[in-house]
């Protein structure tokens, strides 16, 4: 039987919605079978005869009740004890849906893609409240940041919210704070690169950013996770400005956090 799923989703309502390009009706007792590539354990769902039309069906499977852990997870269809890798070729992004999906409080946040070669799976992380990071630049001897407010449960709306960006060297035990202004759940935040300087003179290194929010109860790490691009700290480099001789440049770590390095 050949299936191939020509659109996939996970809704709002953490629900994986797939569209499939079949050449025949799907057989009583075939199951979707979600693998986890690392540690092997797999959830099966009976499908049943979903009743569609020969070339084409839709399937809807709510993934919170089946105990998904973080990680990656490979789909299969299952039928009579034979199992087949699900292709696809839905890439499976889309930037205003992330934005979207990314509002809500939650404590798991799932998101289906394409692998490399071909096939569907599914990318599920712990969504703890963050500040998803849109922009970087420096400007007039000022490090600026802009951005999105993920998983605080705050509204999308016009409502103002106090807060401060706060920039921390632990190893100096420094920190360097700033008023930032955040609408809904969209912030702008940028501090004096000669503050950040003068606080730590003697010493080159990294610099945590952070958001403190309003109504928000801890403090939020910059990052930047609701796109495409897996490995930022390799792939995304800025150029370095200079204070008073000083480089300085955003960066990303391996789990893409954004972090300001000072010094060579």
């Amino acid at each position: 039987m050949g299936v191939v799923v020509t659109d996939a989703e996970v809704t709002l309502a953490d629900v994986l919605s797939l569209r499939l390009a079949i050449d025949e009706p799907l057989r009583e007792g075939t199951e979707l079978v979600l693998r986890h590539r690392t540690t092997g354990v797999e959830r099966e769902v009976r499908l049943g005869t979903p009743g569609a039309r020969a070339r084409e069906a839709t399937l809807a499977v709510s993934l919170a009740p089946l105990g998904l852990t973080a990680g990656r997870w490979d789909a299969y269809l299952r039928h009579d004890g034979r199992r087949s890798r699900l292709l696809s070729v839905d890439p499976g992004f889309s930037l205003d849906h992330l934005d979207a999906y990314a509002l809500c409080r939650r404590t798991l946040a799932y998101r289906s893609y394409r692998t490399r070669n071909g096939y569907l799976a599914l990318k599920i992380t712990d969504a703890e409240p963050g500040a998803e990071v849109r922009r970087v630049w420096f400007r007039e001897g000022r490090f600026e940041v802009m951005g999105l407010l993920t998983y605080t449960g705050l509204e999308d709306d016009d409502s103002r919210h106090e807060a401060t960006l706060t920039l921390d060297r632990r190893q100096a035990g420094a920190r360097v704070s700033a008023t930032a202004y955040v609408q809904g759940v969209r912030f702008h935040a940028a501090v004096s690169l000669v503050d950040v300087l003068a606080a730590d003179p003697d010493g080159a290194g990294t610099w945590e950013p952070a958001l403190q929010v309003a109504g928000v109860p801890a403090p939020l790490r910059l990052a930047s996770r609701l796109d495409d691009v897996d490995g930022k700290r390799r792939r995304l480099h800025y150029p370095a400005a200079e204070v008073d001789g000083v480089p300085v440049r955003p960066c990303y770590t391996a789990d893409d956090e954004l972090r300001i390095e000072v010094g060579a």
